[in-house]
């Protein structure tokens, strides 16, 4: 019988990419990294890419400037327990555990996270819709190689760093266990997220993405940004150019996810995101754990 308060959960994805989601909305709860990580192991925990800590914005020190603007912070954490500052698909599921909780309703919302306050849109078929910000197109020519081919890359920053190749066939990326190489180096001083695309139709694309540190995922949110922008620049319909906004379907191996380009130069992401399952945690368990 466990001594401990049972500690709530539930389990979401946003085209695959999934995540445990902790409500909590005081702050009380200690989410160490090594917490974090032993929930997120796929074998001897519940499982994810990803922890969603839903804390009021007002009960959590790094939010507190923000609770004007938002009322709740994703205090979000990669598998291994790290904090990091943002997460698309991550926000898509953020909004539907509210949604679900109760917390907000269909419709526009905005969610604080370390990069800042996101705009959220609800729709009534079950989509979301976030604001991505503005992407950085660095000058320079950059080269990824795999195997014995090479492609020229768009270097795309959406707030972390993307190299965007084109492709005949997605087979071609290889297995994306290693990260694929690249040239020059200084391009990508800490790495980079290599995302492979072939062309489906009109504006309609393709890709497999090999995520800097996590290797090859089902979905990459700033990924699919990143093939947005390097195929309209393409195709020649860059929206700061032809003053139209510029969609992109753009397909991962988890699902697809809608892109748009306005001309403004800011970027909304549409896709699903699904609440799977809720339950409690056994508090001991997470205690012994990672003691």
């Amino acid at each position: 019988m466990s001594t401990r308060t049972p500690i709530a959960f539930l389990k979401g994805h946003g085209t695959e990419n999934d995540f445990v989601i902790v409500p909590d909305p005081d702050n009380v709860i200690d989410l160490s990294p090594a917490a974090v990580a032993a929930l997120c192991d796929r074998r001897a925990g519940i499982g994810g890419d990803g922890l969603l800590h839903v804390v009021r914005s007002a009960a959590h020190p790094e939010a507190k400037g923000m609770a004007a603007e938002a009322e709740w912070f994703m205090d979000y954490r990669n598998g291994d327990g790290s904090i990091a500052e943002m997460c698309g698909n991550g926000v898509r599921v953020f909004a539907r555990y509210l949604l679900h909780a109760g917390h907000t309703t269909e419709g526009d919302l905005a969610i604080a996270t370390r990069g800042g306050v996101k705009t959220v849109h609800i729709a009534k078929d079950g989509d979301v819709t976030v604001g991505m910000g503005k992407a950085r197109l660095p000058e320079g020519d950059v080269t990824v190689s795999v195997g014995e081919r090479s492609w020229p890359a768009r270097n795309v920053n959406m707030g972390n760093p993307h190299a965007v190749a084109f492709v005949d066939d997605l087979a071609h990326a290889g297995d994306l266990y290693s990260p694929p190489p690249f040239s020059p180096a200084s391009a990508y001083p800490d790495g980079v997220n290599v995302e492979f695309v072939v062309d489906r139709g009109p504006r309609h694309v393709a890709l497999r993405v090999h995520e800097r540190g996590s290797g090859e995922t089902r979905s990459c949110g700033t990924g699919a940004c990143a093939v947005a922008v390097a195929t309209a620049r393409r195709d020649g319909t860059d929206p700061a150019v032809t003053g139209a906004p510029a969609t992109y379907t753009v397909d991962v191996p988890g699902g697809t996810l809608v892109i748009t380009e306005r001309p403004d130069g800011e970027i909304e992401m549409t896709g699903p995101a699904v609440i799977v399952a809720e339950g409690e945690l056994d508090a001991d368990w997470l205690e012994t754990t990672v003691r």
